[in-house]
């Protein structure tokens, strides 16, 4: 079946068709429910494949080009929604919960957009104002949890003294000895202000914002 026919059928648009099948919204039941009478499969079916009763074994329609063509990737419960704890090992590093369901993506979104592997992806929820308007509270950041550097300068997320993790533009100030960042909220209403790098725990580099409109 092709896009257009589907679009017919279901009423949805060819936006909304286009960022669901990118990974760009989160699959919920209710997004499926338009689709399914005209694909043979139940809302059910669909979201819960070899999970929901009849389904068992049953390899998925696709299976081998869905696996190809995309990339699942974690998200931090910041908000403890799982009921997950985030708790301190010996060696003083942090152990952070993650939420049950996964971030779908692109394979070519990864590579071209992001430029990054997936392994190394991780999606956090930017909480407050201090970001705004770069980053509403609320709005996902997807991070690249291996770039822990603060170069080149740019947006980069922190743990802050509670233990939360944030989000913050760094700036190297390159001329001071021993090297100090400015961390900079591009809320005007909050101060920047100045730290030693070896003071700074940096949770890993913001690569892009997912927005819902």
């Amino acid at each position: 079946m092709s896009r257009s026919e589907l679009v017919r059928l279901s009423g949805i648009s060819k936006q909304q068709l286009s960022r669901l099948e990118n990974g760009l919204i989160r699959m919920r039941l209710d997004h499926l429910k338009p689709f399914a009478p005209h694909l043979g499969y139940t809302p059910e079916q669909m979201l819960l494949w070899g999970r929901y009763p009849g389904t068992e074994g049953q390899e998925p329609p696709q299976k081998e080009s869905v696996t190809a063509a995309a990339h699942s990737v974690p998200e931090l419960d910041s908000r403890g929604s799982t009921g997950g704890k985030r708790n301190v090992r010996k060696d003083g590093r942090h152990t952070d919960p993650l939420k049950t369901e996964r971030w779908v993506f692109p394979d070519s979104f990864v590579r071209e957009q992001l430029h990054s592997l997936p392994e190394r992806l991780m999606v956090v929820e930017s909480d407050g104002d201090s970001m705004a308007p770069t980053i509403a509270s609320g709005e996902r950041v997807v991070l690249d949890v291996e770039h822990k550097t603060p170069s080149p300068d740019g947006l980069y997320a922190l743990r802050d003294p509670f233990g939360s993790i944030i989000i913050r533009r760094l700036h190297v100030l390159r001329s001071s000895r021993p090297t100090r960042l400015k961390v900079i909220s591009d809320n005007p209403n909050h101060p920047s202000e100045e730290t030693p790098l070896d003071e700074i725990e940096i949770f890993g580099k913001a690569l892009c914002g997912l927005k819902l409109f």
